[in-house]
This record gives C-alpha cells, sequence and structure tokens, in this order.
C-alpha cells in the first residue's frame, strides 16, 4: 500500500506543478527571500486565499498551515489526504470534507544543478522551527540547508559504481549520488532519518517511473557496513561540538555524541578502510583550535598513518562564543532567556574544560591512493567566501586530475591558463612600474593571488604551445637575466598553479 502512495503522490505533486519555480511565482521574489531566512510571514500573505493545487501544498507542507480535507483532496486526486496520512505527511481531524488537515512533516520542491544537470526533487523532512511552536525534538530531521547545499555542489561527480552517503540526513546526498553511481548506500544512526531518506528516494524515483538505486542501512557510522569499499564516500555528519551532559539537547542531525571533534575524526580514520584504490571521500566537519595549537595540523594528525592523500581546506574559525552562539540560535532557543544564558555557560564551561581557543569548519577530501594517482597533502585557508550557487565538484576534479598528470620534471609540461583567470595590477599615481600584480580566478575557489611581473608573464605566455622551460628560456631573453635564476621562482609556482586550476595540462603533455 505504502508504494502505491508513494506512485500516487508522485504524479499529484507533478500534476500540481509543485515547483521551486512555480512557488517563486505564486509568492513574489521578496516574500520567497524572507520564506528562505525563516520568515513565512510574506509567503502566508502571498497565497492567503489562493486554492490551487500547488499553493494548497504551499500552504500545508512548507507553511504549516491546518488546510480543509476537501482541498487537500481536490490537490492530490490520485493519493488524497488518506493517502498522505498513510505515508506519515499529514495528520487528519475527521472524515468531514470541513475537516483540517495538518502537515507531520515539511514536504517541498528542490531544485538544483550538479555535474549531471538539472534536478527538481522534492524532499521530505521534519517541519522547520519558523512553522512550529518550541525547540526542536532530538529527534529532528533536518531539511536541505546551507551545509548540505554546499556539500552537494562539492562533490565529484565522475561515474562510479557505488557511493556511501554516511549521515545521510533527509538522503539529499544519497539522491544526487544516484544519478552517477550503480548503488548508493545511505547509512545514519537514526532511524527516523532512514525513513525520512527512503520516502525521498522512492518519491523521487517514481516521479521519473524508475527505480530507485538507493539501500537504507542502519548504522553508527562504519559499524554495520561490513567490509565494503567504495569509490565514493560522501558525509555531511553530525559534526556539531556539544557539550555532553543530560541538561544539555543532543540533536540527532548534528550532534554525534562524542565529546569535542572526535566525531569527525572517526569518519577521517575510517574512510582508509572503506575506500577503493583511487576512491575519494568527502566531507564537510569542525576541527578545535586548543593550547595555541593549529586546527590544521590537528587534522593533519587524524589523516597521519592512514595511507590517505589529503586535501583540508578551512572556510572560516569561530571564537568559543561565536560558535556556541550559533548554534543554541540554531536549536530554535531565543537570546536573552534564561534557557539560552543556560546553555551558553555549559558550551563556554566545556571549551574551557579542554583549553579549545576557536573552532575550525571547512572542507574535507581524502583519497585512497590508487594507479595514476601522485600523492597529494594540501592544508590551506580560504581567503573568500564561496558563491551561493558554486558547484565546485567538477574544478576540484580538474585540479585533481591535473594534479596527478603533472609528474617528476615540470619543465616538460606544455600548459595552458585557464580562460577564468584575469589580471589586475596596482600603480602609484605616476608610477611606470606596478606596486601590485594580482591573478584572480573568475570560478573556482575564486583564488587571488599576488604574483610578481615575471610570473604573471609566464602565465599569460601558457597557451599549449611551448613547454615549461622553453617559455622560462624565452621569457629570460627578454627580461636579460639568467634562465636558471627564473626558473628557481617560476618552477615552485608552477605546481601551485596547476593544482589550484589556474593553469592546465594540455593534452597528452603530462610530465613524466
Amino acid at each position: 500500500m505504502e508504494a502505491n502512495s508513494i506512485d500516487a503522490l508522485a504524479a499529484d505533486l507533478r500534476a500540481a506543478r509543485y515547483t521551486v519555480d512555480a512557488l517563486n511565482d505564486l509568492c513574489g521574489e521578496s516574500a520567497g527571500r524572507a520564506l528562505a531566512r525563516g520568515f513565512p510571514l510574506p509567503a502566508r500573505q502571498a497565497l492567503d486565499g489562493d486554492d490551487s493545487p500547488a499553493a494548497v501544498l504551499a500552504r500545508l507542507f512548507v507553511l504549516g498551515e491546518p488546510v480543509r480535507r476537501d482541498l487537500v483532496d481536490r490537490s492530490l486526486p490520485r493519493a488524497g489526504a488518506d493517502g498522505a496520512a498513510r505515508l506519515g505527511l499529514v495528520s487528519i481531524a475527521g472524515r468531514s470534507t470541513d475537516d483540517e488537515v495538518c502537515a507531520a512533516l515539511d514536504l517541498r520542491p528542490y531544485a538544483a544543478s550538479d555535474g549531471h544537470g538539472p534536478v527538481d526533487w522534492w524532499i521530505a523532512s521534519d517541519l522547520g522551527e519558523s512553522v512550529r511552536s518550541g525547540p526542536l525534538g532530538e529527534d529532528h530531521v533536518l531539511g536541505v540547508g546551507g551545509a548540505g547545499l554546499t556539500l552537494a555542489g562539492l562533490t565529484v561527480r565522475r561515474e562510479v559504481g557505488n557511493v556511501l552517503d554516511l549521515g545521510t540526513g533527509c538522503g539529499i546526498q544519497a539522491l544526487h549520488a544516484s544519478r552517477h553511481a550503480g548503488r548508493v548506500v545511505a547509512a545514519d544512526v537514526s532511524r527516523r532519518a532512514l525513513r525520512l531518506a527512503g520516502l525521498n528516494a522512492g518519491l523521487n524515483a517514481a516521479a521519473t517511473a524508475g527505480r530507485s538505486n538507493i539501500d537504507v542501512v542502519h548504522s553508527d557510522l562504519y559499524s554495520e557496513l561490513g567490509p565494503e569499499r567504495f569509490d565514493l564516500i560522501v558525509s555531511n555528519p553530525p559534526f556539531v561540538i556539544t557539550p555532553r551532559g543530560a541538561d544539555v539537547p543532543a540533536y540527532d542531525y548534528r550532534d554525534g555524541g562524542l565529546v569535542g571533534d572526535e566525531l569527525v575524526e572517526r569518519v577521517v580514520r575510517g574512510a582508509a578502510e572503506h575506500l577503493q584504490p583511487g576512491g575519494i571521500a568527502q566531507l564537510l566537519g569542525n576541527w578545535e583550535y586548543s593550547d595555541g595549537a593549529d586546527g590544521l595540523d590537528r587534522v593533519a594528525a587524524w589523516i597521519d598513518g592512514t595511507g590517505l592523500d589529503a586535501w583540508v581546506i578551512e572556510r572560516e574559525a569561530q571564537d568559543p562564543c561565536e560558535y556556541a552562539e550559533t548554534w543554541i540560535r540554531d536549536g530554535a532557543v531565543k537570546p536573552g532567556t534564561g534557557e539560552f544564558d543556560r546553555l551558553y555557560a555549559a558550551w563556554l564551561a566545556d571549551f574551557a574544560r579542554r583549553r579549545v581557543d576557536a573552532v575550525g569548519f571547512g572542507y574535507i577530501l581524502l583519497r585512497r591512493p590508487g594507479p595514476g594517482t601522485r600523492p597529494l597533502r594540501r592544508f590551506e585557508r580560504l581567503g573568500t567566501p564561496l558563491p551561493e550557487t558554486a558547484a565546485l565538484g567538477t574544478h576540484i576534479e580538474q585540479c585533481l586530475r591535473a594534479h596527478d598528470g603533472l609528474l617528476d620534471d615540470v619543465r616538460t609540461a606544455i600548459l595552458v591558463r585557464a580562460d577564468d583567470v584575469t589580471e589586475e595590477r596596482h600603480y602609484w599615481p605616476g608610477s611606470a612600474d606596478p606596486t601590485a600584480v594580482l591573478l584572480r580566478q573568475g570560478g573556482g575557489f575564486a583564488r587571488s593571488t599576488q604574483v610578481d611581473t615575471a610570473t604573471a608573464g609566464f602565465v599569460g605566455a601558457c597557451d599549449g604551445e611551448l613547454s615549461v622551460g622553453a617559455l622560462i628560456e624565452a621569457l629570460a631573453s627578454i627580461l636579460g637575466v639568467a634562465a636558471s635564476e627564473l626558473s628557481e621562482s617560476i618552477v615552485p609556482m608552477v605546481r601551485k598553479f596547476v593544482d589550484d586550476g589556474i593553469l592546465g595540462i594540455e593534452s597528452g603533455s603530462e610530465s613524466r
């Protein structure tokens, strides 16, 4: 019966044009942005009295408004209110057409684009704080948030045999992975999360008359996965550092139940036993700075001894007060209340006990070395924020391939400047020589790198015609300097620029 209800619901949602674009048209741009920020009032006003199917569904599932049974039945003619109730999406007061139907879950359209093109899905999760009264339940299943979108954009979308989505939550990473994998294992310790991930997998497979290739598995991290190895592991784990105590809420979607950043450490260390040769793991995480020690050094220590390659990017670091404030508010506890202050004190005491100075947040890419790979160990801090719409998986894949292709003697490589690289020069008024030369990436991580004029000239000359060595010789002749001297400054930068995607390797010119 549930499979029939899922099929009927998918057909109804499609017929109702319950899409992101349709809701934006109904609500208007300003109200849509307010809703995304967690303020539903403008959307309520825009949809008030609109009984079209898409508006009724938005009022019910997104805004959390009670809706008459006859309107729900008319908007979902195949599934009806009863079918939605069987799937756990709604509760119904009675059998009368005037009885109220209330949402038990949030069910909203989701639109994005990954390396395999655009998607239009529906994602079920628990109702958010803006449409419910009181704090979130500890078993709350989060919908698609900013962190989930970031990970989906960062993930490399190469065709693979199998993928593990570790800590799947509502299953959004598993859905994206299902487009380029033969099989996806969606694992979570929360049985409620697994039920919703399974619902989302079935609903979106039914919408395309397909069959889901997502298997949900109950597992505390890697504990129940057995010896299977994966081509790709993705994880937006419950990485939030939370004081351990019976009086501090531990939300399943964000708190792993361990002290400090130990959960992220376990995800990192465990990846080594679950990756195929050449396979990669991509995850988000927090890491602590303690007693003045560098947080990136702490992450490096987790990776030492695993045999894994690593590329770790710290996006930002927060001091203990900022960090505590962020996550207490995330649990729908309002500042200025006694409850907020009690939790604030618990967080600060926990950090003080372990002498935590700051908490870093960022992205971890791990790789099990395989045929054709070159050792990779990068730890860096990102100086610019990611664009909200950045889909970086393709860029990361290109950087990895270029890194692996640039072996041994850099001077033999033939390089090509990326199309999105521009040069910016700054002069003192009246000066003929620049005081600063910057190379900027328009895409990727939008890096900005200060270089000297010789290096800028070298990058500008990389057009796929001459080798690095030949370009250095030619540039040295023009500048009137020794080629060996110029080589000492340019060659180290070549590897960095290739790893960053500023320079690419011309096909067939890989250095060996």
